[in-house]
């Protein structure tokens, strides 16, 4: 098989979460411990972070990469999903696994040794070849990100240097939990005996659950925002923004430029920083100057997408994957601070998201492009535009993305503003198309 074809092979082969939703997803991790075994443990021969969260986990772990890589050490990086190539997910220094190394380990592995016989998901798969991959180009550390949850996530067989989860709040309730309470104590399954835990949100609700759990592990506890604030000084003419850093009310970092747009990352830098400070101090050579260049590069060194990204200008283009309440809360703060004639948004969205959370979130003073993206479980846009219309938001429905992108394009002045999101599924396939 050549690359596409080993692709095709596994999206038609594999349950995946992201096409079909819960009936993909695995309550136990005996598969995961299965094919670990069958590879030597191979996550046992590299040094890892493990990031959980429910919003800010992939730009954390790409930015704890960023900033390892700068500091010298070969960095293994597994995230999930991915928006344009497979391939996203299993990086080392910024670099994509190869298509041979992908086609060779599905037709040695997964066929040949007959992996098939367990029955793994494609995540648990996934995983596997992550590890493998990592163990045999030897990298130093790996950042790896959770999937959904964390107690019962596939990436949750290692024992890292340090754990962290970035916030917590209403996502995959059907999966995790209808309370803040019970997805916390999901996320906080990624707490290790006696290894140190950085909590990225202060919330009174979760707090008791993390400091229990890390108590009952003699995990020492962090709380990121409670030791790091981010002030917002300006955009810098490369359009970066550019930061000022507190700790403990006093300025550590000035002038500290981020690559990475959304305002909502200023919420993630203080996780990033406090892990940096404690791994630090557990031996890892890192100076400000690593620091400092890797977050002012983060997205460049990592191939991060999708999130506040710029991808047209006359009019304004952007695209961001947040697509539950507090993230979309977060992105449409954004959009109320830029300036423009007219706002335009393609929104789409997955079946089993709280739609009326999220709909409740968008502004009516815009004209709206019903879409759904091409996979199972996106929600009909027929459907999408009904419940729509009940909140006051106007617009038509498209059968496809790119036809509900386009429409837009047509109809925007170039002072304009055009917001692509509501999913993660709706900006890869306008990603897919422009790159």
């Amino acid at each position: 098989m050549n690359y596409q074809e080993t692709i095709d092979f596994l999206f038609a082969r594999l349950p995946m979460f992201h096409r079909i939703g819960p009936a993909a997803y695995k309550n136990s991790l005996e598969n995961t411990l299965l094919m670990d075994a069958f590879f030597g443990h191979p996550h046992q021969t590299f040094k890892t972070i493990h990031v959980a969260g429910t919003n800010g986990k992939g730009s954390v772990s790409h930015m704890l990469a960023a900033v390892f890589q700068k500091a010298g050490y070969k960095t293994g990086l597994y995230t999930s999903p991915h928006l344009i190539d497979f391939r996203e997910r299993i990086k080392v220094n910024g670099e994509m696994i190869s298509k041979e190394e992908v086609t060779e380990w599905i037709e040695k592995y997964a066929l040949k040794h007959n992996l098939w016989n367990i029955e793994p998901s494609f995540f648990e798969l996934t995983v596997a070849m992550a590890f493998d991959f990592f163990a045999r180009q030897k990298v130093d550390i790996a950042v790896i990100e959770v999937g959904l949850g964390g107690r019962l996530d596939s990436t949750n067989i290692i024992t890292p240097e340090i754990s962290v989860i970035t916030n917590i709040s209403l996502d995959h309730t059907q999966l995790l939990g209808d309370s803040l309470e019970k997805i916390a104590f999901e996320k906080a399954g990624i707490i290790k005996p006696d290894v140190p835990v950085v909590i990225g949100e202060t919330n009174t609700a979760t707090e008791v659950v993390f400091r229990r759990i890390a108590k009952n592990n003699d995990a020492p506890i962090f709380f990121a925002d409670q030791e790091y604030k981010t002030e917002y000084a300006l955009l810098s003419i490369d359009g970066k923004q550019v930061l000022s850093i507190l700790k403990s009310g006093k300025p550590v970092f000035k002038k500290f430029k981020l690559d990475l747009a959304g305002n909502y990352q200023q919420k993630n830098v203080p996780t990033v920083l406090q892990t940096l400070e404690i791994l630090i101090q557990r031996g890892w050579k890192i100076d400000d100057e690593a620091i400092y260049n890797g977050l002012s590069q983060a997205a460049k060194i990592t191939g991060l997408m999708g999130r506040w990204q710029i991808i047209g200008n006359n009019p304004l283009v952007v695209c961001d994957t947040g697509h539950n309440e507090d993230g979309l809360k977060m992105v449409m703060e954004q959009i109320g601070n830029t300036a423009f004639k007219k706002l335009h948004i393609v929104f789409g969205v997955v079946a089993d998201k709280d739609l009326m959370r999220v709909l409740q979130l968008l502004p009516v003073d815009a004209t709206y492009y019903f879409t759904k993206a091409n996979l199972p479980r996106a929600l009909n846009e027929h459907e999408l535009m009904k419940h729509a219309a009940e909140f006051g938001l106007k617009g038509e429905s498209y059968q496809s993305v790119i036809e509900a992108f386009e429409t837009a394009k047509e109809k925007a002045g170039k002072n304009d503003f055009i917001f692509v999101g509501g999913s993660t599924f709706v900006v890869a396939e306008i990603l897919r198309q422009k790159f």
